[in-house]
């Protein structure tokens, strides 16, 4: 029951990277006056599967904060994205190095 501003963008951004995660509609079975209802008043959030890294689990869930003053800026979200594609690009150098050398040794 907020006015639209940029921690209202934020809360639906956190909704949009729940999306990405489980590639599911959120509240798809629910319409428009009961999603208002149970998430403007009864607070209540969409449920995160267990085996998403707890990094993302943390900015979903502080995007949906509810207190909206609680919620991160677009710049700390940017911030966190940051860290994440560099945890992911590093992971993904290391796993395609190893790769490499497990290769190179099958040919040896």
């Amino acid at each position: 029951n907020e006015a639209a501003d940029e921690k209202s963008d934020v809360y639906s951004f956190g909704v949009v990277l729940w999306e990405l995660v489980t590639e599911k509609i959120p509240w798809e079975n629910l319409n428009a006056m009961q999603v208002i209802g149970a998430v403007g008043f009864m607070n209540q959030r969409l449920d995160v599967p267990k085996d998403v890294d707890p990094q993302w689990i943390s900015l979903m869930e502080s995007c949906w904060h509810s207190e909206p003053q609680r919620r991160p800026t677009f710049q700390e979200v940017m911030e966190k994205l940051r860290e994440l594609q560099r945890k992911y690009t590093i992971q993904f150098q290391a796993a395609r190095a190893a790769s490499i050398d497990n290769s190179s040794l099958k040919e040896k």
